[in-house]
Formats: structure tokens, C-alpha cells, sequence
């Protein structure tokens, strides 16, 4: 069974850090290919960056993209999100899944996506 487990969130202030962690199990972590995506209050899931199995190749959304970096650690089967610079805006619940991004409308599938970790900026 492919289980995805996100941690690492929490409340910070506008302009901090937060670092998140995604462990995975179930299934051999360095083939696969992996994502961070993200649902604010309200809003549909929004994709925002991909990470290929050897780590060699990234990708983020315009909106993160110079205040976020995604890596991973095969030998531990986690994916981190390092997230800097932090805004309102992005407040949400953050879910790591499987795949890479293919297109504007790709989105990790629902069963191999975990439960997610909650963000909160705010003063």
C-alpha cells in the first residue's frame, strides 16, 4: 500500500521559514518521480513544484518560484519543500503526491497523494 505522509507545518509570520517533510512507503521511492501541491481556503488544489526521481530536475509555479525549493532524500524515501519568504497567500494545506507535472492542468491522483500538513501565515 502507497502511503504518503506530509509534515512539518505549522503558523509563522509573513517573511519566515517553514520546511516540510513528505515520508513515503510502499513502493520504491527512487523511481518515482514526485510533486508538491497545495489547496488554500476556498480554492481548488494548486500544483506548485516537481522533482524527477534522481532529483536532478525541478520545476515550481510562477507563484513560489525563488522562494521555494523542493528536494529529496532517496535513502530516507522523503521529499522535502523548503519554503522561504512566506506570504499570506500561502496559506494552505500543502499535499506531496507521485508524478511530474506533464501539463497546465496535471495534478498528483487523489490515491497516491497523502493527508496533507497545514500552513498558516499570518501576524
Amino acid at each position: 500500500e502507497v502511503q504518503l505522509v506530509e509534515s512539518g507545518g505549522g503558523l509563522v509570520q509573513p517573511g519566515g521559514s517553514l520546511s516540510l517533510s513528505c515520508v513515503v512507503s510502499g513502493f520504491p521511492f527512487s523511481t518515482a518521480d514526485m510533486s508538491w501541491v497545495r489547496q488554500a481556503p476556498g480554492k481548488g488544489l494548486e500544483w506548485i513544484s516537481s522533482i524527477d526521481r534522481l532529483g536532478g530536475s525541478e520545476t515550481y509555479a510562477d507563484s513560489v518560484k525563488g522562494r521555494f525549493t523542493v528536494s529529496r532524500d532517496n535513502a530516507k524515501n522523503t521529499l522535502y519543500l523548503q519554503m522561504n519568504s512566506l506570504k499570506t497567500e500561502d496559506t494552505a494545506v500543502y499535499y506531496c503526491g507521485l508524478g511530474y507535472r506533464t501539463s497546465l492542468a496535471w495534478l498528483p491522483d487523489p490515491q497516491t497523494r497523502g493527508q496533507g500538513t497545514q500552513v498558516t501565515v499570518s501576524s
